[in-house]
């Protein structure tokens, strides 16, 4: 700073004179005490500033909106739309809310293994290897929400599990947020088995688009369920559209005429 700002300062009064009577070398920060707050918390007028980060989760479309407010009060969802309007990742958001907030003891994040028009032949490994390409997507989602340090962490001491369809029969899914995505590469039994899962104290959301399914559209069986369980009062079934695409906006002019 040179002579003549501090000088400046100092006839407008930013500065006591007596502070550089020692070495001028070193300077001590201003403090203007109407402004109301100070890089030091104990000359703050209001020592319960919030300086934390929190990623909150918040609806960027009408339809997200409504996903959202469903969630929170059913316990079976059912959330159909395109790519892109943020089924999986709100869905996951919410499953991991649940669970740091004590309301459910676990999270299950299922997907079926189904190959999206290609081969991909037989992979090295043991079966976690195996099916790891095919839930990806799901790591992905929570490594957006967790660390993936602390997802490694929660699936080490089983408050995180992912799982393919295939594993799910038999199960009865207690105090668990359980999600069921890519549901239109599940037949119709399949998602007769899927749904039947829950247990006491949970939560489930089951995502998929009927119009980009991996399997014949005989074999798909969400659009059938979703048109039966929506005559039903305690079960949630939302249906996104093209406007509720978060993606780039290309996303939903390409699916407007694809």
């Amino acid at each position: 700073m040179t002579k003549r700002a501090l000088k400046r300062q100092l006839r407008e009064g930013a500065f006591d004179a007596g502070q550089f009577a020692g070495d001028d070398k070193i300077r001590r920060l201003p403090l203007d005490r109407d402004r109301g707050w100070s890089p030091l918390a104990h000359h703050n007028s209001n020592d319960e500033r919030e300086q934390g980060y929190l990623k909150t989760i918040k609806a960027k479309s009408p339809g997200q909106e409504d996903l959202i407010k469903a969630i929170d009060a059913k316990n079976l969802v059912m959330a159909l739309g395109p790519a892109g309007t943020g089924k999986t990742y709100l869905a996951i958001a919410k499953a991991v809310e649940a669970l740091e907030s004590g309301s459910v003891g676990r999270i299950v994040l299922s997907r079926p293994a189904v190959e999206a028009g290609e081969s991909i032949g037989y992979l090295p490994g043991d079966a976690e290897d195996k099916l790891a390409p095919y839930l990806r997507p799901l790591y992905d989602a929570l490594s957006d929400r967790l660390s993936m340090k602390r997802v490694r962490a929660l699936m080490a001491e089983g408050a995180i599990e992912i799982a393919p369809v295939g594993f799910m029969r038999g199960r009865t899914l207690n105090n668990a947020f359980v999600v069921i995505d890519e549901a239109q590469n599940c037949t119709y039994v399949q998602l007769k088995m899927l749904l039947t899962r829950l247990g006491w104290h949970s939560t489930m959301v089951v995502t998929g688009d009927p119009d980009q399914s991996d399997l014949l559209p005989e074999f798909s069986g969400l659009r059938t369920v979703a048109e039966k369980l929506s005559t039903l009062p305690n079960i949630a079934v939302v249906r996104l559209a093209d406007r509720d695409i978060v993606r780039h906006p290309l996303v939903a002019e390409m699916l407007g005429v694809l």
